[in-house]
């Protein structure tokens, strides 16, 4: 099949794959705002009248109204327009967009002022709110250099800390990188139950080589490779994660995962790859394994080549840019790999309709 025969082909699965669910009125002419990036104003979300999820009241609940659903995604200068198109892809396809609340991370360089404007205008009925990173600095304290320098950022480790820093009153989050889109309603992962033992379900690889994210140093430690004895340690993607953030705090999984942090960080080189690592080491072996279309990850290509990826086999509800390219990217470089024609609909910057694909 040719390259334009493979698009083709892409561009009409994703109109199998994106149904509307929720009601929406047409998007709205580019705002700008304190000199960032124009973004056009999304559809208005809103619940059908099929929603089993009532929104009451909120003065007084708040983030605390135990019929939202949380969701939690960091927030930078550099990966924001990845974020606002996972926004609008996961509001383009649940059935009660103004039933999920979403907890946004931003990094102490770029000012939570300016990012709730931005979100504001592009998303009017968004339920939200954006935290600064608090940990950046301890976290910049503990970080020991990885082998792709991307790796390093902090806002990368804000995942550790979501017990911490969303309100106590929610219970569980789902956990999303800014360089996924959803073709599927948000709620069925929602749904997806933990068992009372797990604190995290994520999609979970076990053909995966687990030994090649660790060194020698660290499987040459008896006192090390025993964290996995009696475990079958299966890789899984941090980029997707839903947590059980109530199990999470009464565990103090987030001092477990800095412990290992200061191992690397002071004594001994015990992993390769960033904030990836200290969750296997807590919890590789014991996740709640969930189908892996919530994470068809890997799309961004590998980390040393810039190479086009083709979507697995399989259901698909979730799609992962993961990797060093990025569909915005591409996209404005006018070489878009076909995958990143699934990713282009939901992208609401104005620079969509300044460059289009090389021919």
């Amino acid at each position: 099949m040719s390259r334009y025969g493979m698009i083709s082909l892409l561009l009409s699965i994703s109109l199998v794959l994106c149904p509307i669910y929720a009601s929406r009125s047409i998007p709205e002419s580019p705002k700008m705002i304190n000199g960032y990036s124009e973004y056009i104003k999304a559809p208005s979300y809103q619940n059908e009248n099929r929603c089993r999820l009532k929104v009451p009241d909120s003065s007084s609940l708040g983030t605390c109204n135990p019929s939202l659903i949380h969701v939690s995604m960091t927030l930078d200068s550099v990966y924001l327009r990845g974020s606002m198109a996972a926004v609008n892809s996961i509001l383009r396809h649940i059935s009660c967009p103004q039933n999920v609340y979403f907890h946004f991370i931003a990094s102490s360089s770029d000012p939570t002022n300016e990012l709730n404007q931005i979100l504001r205008a592009t998303f009017p009925s968004l339920a939200f709110t954006v935290y600064p990173f608090a940990e950046e600095k301890k976290v910049k304290s503990l970080i020991s250099s990885s082998i792709r320098q991307a790796l390093d950022n902090p806002l990368n480790y804000a995942r550790t800390y979501l017990a911490d820093i969303i309100p106590s009153c929610v219970k569980r989050v789902i956990y999303l990188d800014s360089d996924i889109i959803l073709v599927d309603d948000i709620l069925k992962l929602w749904s997806i139950k933990v068992s009372d033992s797990k604190v995290i379900g994520a999609p979970e690889y076990c053909h995966a080589n687990f030994t090649k994210y660790f060194t020698n140093e660290f499987w040459s430690n008896p006192e090390f490779s025993q964290v996995f004895q009696g475990k079958k340690p299966c890789y899984f993607n941090t980029g997707v994660m839903v947590i059980e953030l109530e199990r999470w705090r009464k565990g103090y999984f987030t001092r477990k995962i800095e412990k290992w942090m200061e191992i690397q960080k002071e004594k001994l080189r015990i992993y390769q790859l960033g904030s990836l690592p200290p969750f296997l080491l807590v919890f590789g072996g014991d996740i709640e394994p969930i189908h892996h279309r919530w994470n068809q990850h890997g799309l961004g290509g590998d980390n040393l080549v810039n190479s086009c990826r083709s979507l697995h086999s399989g259901p698909v509800s979730l799609l992962h840019w993961s990797g060093k390219g990025k569909p915005w990217v591409r996209l404005d470089k006018g070489i878009m790999c076909p995958v990143d024609f699934l990713w282009a609909p939901y992208d609401l910057h104005t620079n969509r309709f300044l460059h289009s694909p090389q021919r």
